[in-house]
């Protein structure tokens, strides 16, 4: 007897593959099928927080922590006029000394309009000496402060520079007075625009 004899029922049933199990290669039902990974495309790494910097999402919210160039040359205008401030205090002194020095002079002592002119004058000298000195101290005052100062720093140099100006129109005048104008208007100027809004306002931990 062969196992390919077609009479053989026991040779048939060792042939048949029995129903109901899928043949090898193929999925079998009732299995959920796992989704595949796509191979060939790398993952994007997870997304970090900013640190800093002026990101958005940072914990500095988007507020600078580098002085902008603004600012940053508002601050040097601020110590060329505590410099120019101090320059012309020296001066103011020295011109108040030397009225002083006139009017006792003994050849001029006895001459009422002479007398007249160098107390205004003097008195003249030594108001404009002490606004130089106190103007050359606010100004490293408020230069020394650019990195702490918060709002209320920047309202107060906008005042500075506003003052200055008109001290620069009067008493001061010549060129000394020109060139604070000059150096006022540019520190309103860059403290006003939005960098410099944003970095008096940024947050300090």
């Amino acid at each position: 007897m062969s196992f390919g004899d077609p009479n053989n029922p026991y040779g048939q049933q060792g042939q048949q593959q029995p129903q109901g199990q899928p043949g090898y290669g193929y999925p079998q039902q009732g299995q959920p099928q796992q989704p595949s990974a796509n191979y060939g495309y790398p993952q994007a790494p997870p997304v970090q927080p900013g640190y800093g910097g002026g990101y958005p999402g940072g914990p500095t919210g988007g507020m600078p922590q580098q002085m902008p160039g603004g600012v940053t040359a508002s601050r040097v205008f601020l110590w060329i006029i505590s410099g120019l401030s101090l320059i012309g205090g020296v001066l103011f002194l020295l011109g108040a000394l030397a009225f002083n020095a006139a009017k006792d002079n003994d050849e001029l002592a006895n001459d009422s309009q002479f007398q007249d002119l160098m107390d205004q004058s003097s008195g003249l000298l030594w108001f404009m000496t002490f606004i130089a000195f106190a103007w050359a101290v606010a100004s490293i005052v408020l230069a020394i402060k650019f990195n702490s100062g918060g709002s209320g720093l920047r309202t107060a140099l906008i005042v500075y520079g506003a003052l200055t100006i008109v001290l620069g129109i009067y008493p001061f005048g010549g060129i000394l007075g020109i060139v604070h104008i000059v150096l006022s208007i540019l520190l309103i100027v860059f403290v006003s625009k939005s960098d410099g809004a944003a970095w008096f306002k940024r947050p300090r931990y």
